[in-house]
């Protein structure tokens, strides 16, 4: 029987990854990968030209029936009304935009309320923000760097046809649009997004599915008055938005000039995409009562959750998953970069370190790591430093404090599931992925300070996966995703140390 393929993308902040896959199995036929440029502005052209060697690297896409492309989230693309890029993209680790969100929050917090202080005015803006679309403005946030744009390149601001997030942009390139002549149609009623991705721009309600353009008018307002001027509800009025897809809802595409697809008498069908987290749950599976940590240099735990989660005080992201469910996410700034610190501290490689922490006792013999090395954002400490504290003359020696520092990043984790959880989303399997996951010191305390079985999917990439996911399941048509295996190097199993995280939430205070 002749295998049907289809085509995964991750355009992620370091690199494109093509994975051209088996749509009734999900094995990996062919890949390719290229680098993006580094930097917090990149031109979009860039992710193009690396889509294209990318997808010649993985053998081409002549013979792919379906493609889904997952990115990086929040980036602000700003299209002209001929389709062309106005500026540089603004990343979501662009944090020029810092100000503009404080000015976000407080025109929302500061409407019909008299004259509160400061403080009641900000947690009132940043409780409104979140009943109105699931997240308070951070910098990351598209709408803050709109609004920085209006600030600062006001000529900018009046060109803006359209507006777009970079696996939105990329979509519609694939599927055989992009910039034209005067004169020409450039067809920016053909972009397209899905609500995962639009979730985390600040003008999109994943509750109702509904984009709030009032919302983005005060991010085309000059200033920081409660509400916008008419020249920015006129301009967010003609805006175009990306139509957002259903989770398996096929996007319009040119077939005659889309790249992908041109030996298959169909072409090729572009699925709705999605943002990064969102795709990596899909390609990993997740249902609702899973929750995903995943350990690189920041931290993320992300669960999956029939219904939307509402935190007023802004710390867990309302965001919607690629299914119609919803993903409450909450970040750590630390989390292997921990790792790294107690490694440098006692001169060890990554091995050795974990023999150390594993020879020790169940909390440290009283020690405490607070891994708030560059502050943290859950919870929000941006100006807090890290604490090493129950420090004695018994307990000061290598195993113990590299016990320490691997106790302290679990637990930091566990503050983030504990705070989903607290919000009613169900958390009943934990999934351990990213860099960090790999240390076996990791895997094997996981249990005991998570309180629960800790399964640990092989190393892989799980944006693309998703991706592909996706797109079989939008060719195939059928109600639900299709079935693909995840490969589990192990579950982790462990007797629960309470002792150890009721010792950590003593030390953080």
């Amino acid at each position: 029987m002749q295998r049907t393929l289809v085509a995964g993308v991750d355009t992620s902040t370091q690199s494109c990854k093509v994975r051209v896959t088996d749509a009734r199995t999900g094995a990996l036929v062919r890949f390719g990968q290229a680098k993006h440029p580094s930097g917090t502005t990149v031109d979009p052209e860039a992710w193009w030209r690396a889509f294209l060697e990318a997808s010649a690297q993985a053998g081409g896409l002549d013979d792919v029936a379906a493609i889904a492309v997952g990115g990086q989230q929040h980036g602000m693309v700003l299209l002209d009304e001929h389709g062309r890029v106005i500026r540089d993209a603004m990343l979501w680790n662009d944090v020029s935009s810092a100000p503009q969100a404080e000015e976000l929050i407080t025109m929302l917090g500061a409407r019909g309320d008299g004259h509160d202080g400061a403080d009641a005015v900000h947690a009132r803006g940043v409780a409104r923000w979140v009943e109105a679309v699931g997240s308070s403005p951070v910098a990351s946030y598209t709408l803050t760097k709109i609004k920085w744009v209006t600030e600062h390149e006001p000529d900018h601001a009046a060109r803006i046809a359209a507006v777009c997030l970079p696996h939105d942009w990329l979509s519609w390139r694939i599927a055989g649009y992009g910039p034209v002549d005067d004169g020409a149609d450039a067809h920016l009623d053909m972009l397209c997004t899905d609500r995962s991705d639009a979730s985390g721009t600040l003008y999109f309600d994943a509750a109702h599915d509904a984009y709030r353009r009032d919302l983005l008018a005060l991010g085309l307002t000059r200033g920081d008055g409660p509400d916008p001027d008419a020249a920015a509800l006129g301009l967010a009025d003609r805006i175009t938005l990306p139509h957002v897809l259903g989770p398996h809802e096929a996007a319009p595409t040119r077939a005659a000039a889309s790249i992908a697809g041109a030996a298959l008498p169909d072409g090729c069908i572009i699925a709705p995409g999605g943002g990064d987290n969102a795709m990596a749950a899909l390609g990993l599976g997740m249902a609702v009562g899973d929750v995903s940590v995943s350990l690189g240099t920041s931290g993320v735990a992300a669960a999956v959750s029939e219904t939307p989660v509402v935190d007023t005080t802004g710390s867990v992201s309302g965001f919607a998953d690629c299914t119609g469910h919803f993903l409450p996410l909450a970040c750590t700034i630390n989390a292997s970069r921990i790792l790294d610190a107690a490694r440098a501290a006692l001169r060890v490689d990554y091995d050795e370190l974990a023999a150390l922490a594993l020879a020790a006792r169940p909390g440290a013999d009283g020690m405490t790591l607070v891994p708030y090395f560059d502050g943290e954002r859950t919870p929000n400490r941006p100006d807090a430093t890290a604490t090493l504290s129950g420090m004695t003359m018994a307990n000061t020696n290598a195993e113990d404090i590299a016990r320490a520092f691997v106790e302290g990043l679990l637990c930091s984790q566990r503050d983030c599931i504990e705070l989903i959880r607290s919000l009613g989303a169900p958390i009943e399997r934990v999934l351990l992925i990213g860099g960090g996951a790999k240390s076996l010191a990791v895997r094997t305390l996981a249990p005991c300070v998570l309180g629960m079985d800790v399964t640990c999917p092989a190393t892989d990439e799980y944006v693309a996966i998703g991706a592909a996911r996706q797109a079989a399941w939008t060719l195939a048509g059928d109600d639900e995703a299709p079935e693909w295996p995840v490969s589990i190097d192990s579950v982790s199993t462990g007797a629960p140390t309470p002792l150890v995280y009721e010792a950590y939430v003593r030390a953080r205070g």
